[in-house]
């Protein structure tokens, strides 16, 4: 899809309103409202000799886990996991999230209570619901741009911000066409942003969301990703965070 193309989402939003508003009244009724995951949101993963890895997951429904019962199997713990195979280290890992927060909504909601803590990765799971509400791209760049200098204060020496890429609504089950095209395409408007955001941060890398179009990789309201569907966002994420 070319940029031009992806740049008119919105006007093409607009033009398609009645179909759009029409069609999102029905997918609320039929989809199932699922809650965050249960359990801790911070725990450890692997050991080893060397100084462990601290992990902060920052985000909306994704990072809270919505689509599986426990935290345990949602997305922080399956990158933690990684991380300590990959690295021979030990790797704790929190998680600051809630469902429909957008990207100034984490700035000033989510960000305060874990920013006097210091990280080694910090990864970003945002976007969404930006997408949803149609946010310019240029409000969107702001926001995230303000995020990512805020949590490069964060870091460790060596550490890094990961902006996991918005993910590709296209492939979504729940949402009707022509919705899914709309907004798969604010998506990616929105995520070509995000990599400008990283190439103008020197802590700050974008790793483009990988598709997720089979069915056994969605949760039941098919939106969210099941458990199989955070152990593969989790691999790779790893792979392109360790390999950056």
């Amino acid at each position: 899809m070319g940029q031009i193309a992806v740049r008119a989402s919105r006007p093409l939003a607009y033009a398609l309103a009645p179909v759009l508003i029409t069609q999102g009244v029905r997918v609320r009724r039929r989809t199932p409202v699922l809650p965050e995951a249960g359990g801790d949101r911070h725990g450890v993963e692997g050991a080893g000799p060397r100084e462990t890895l601290a992990v902060l997951l920052l985000g909306e429904s994704t990072a809270a886990g919505v689509g599986v019962s426990e935290q345990s199997d949602g997305l922080a713990p399956a990158l933690a996991a990684g991380l300590a195979r990959h690295s021979g280290r030990q790797v704790t890992w929190r998680v600051a999230a809630r469902t429909g927060s957008n990207a100034r909504q984490a700035l000033r909601g989510l960000l305060p209570p874990v920013s006097g803590d210091s990280y080694d990765v910090v990864v970003v799971a945002l976007g969404v619901n930006d997408v949803l509400e149609m946010r310019s791209a240029r409000a969107w760049q702001r926001d995230v741009t303000a995020l990512v200098t805020a949590l490069e204060r964060c870091l460790r020496p060596g550490g890094r911000v990961v902006l996991a890429g918005v993910p590709d609504l296209s492939g979504f089950p729940s949402l009707p066409q022509p919705t899914r095209a709309v907004l798969a395409r604010h998506a990616r408007h929105l995520d070509l942003r995000l990599d400008r955001v990283a190439a103008a941060a020197p802590s700050t890398v974008h790793v483009p969301s990988p598709r997720i179009d089979s069915p056994d990789l969605y949760a039941e309201d098919g939106f969210h990703p099941s458990a199989a569907g955070y152990r593969m966002w989790a691999d790779h994420l790893m792979n392109a965070t360790t390999t950056a």
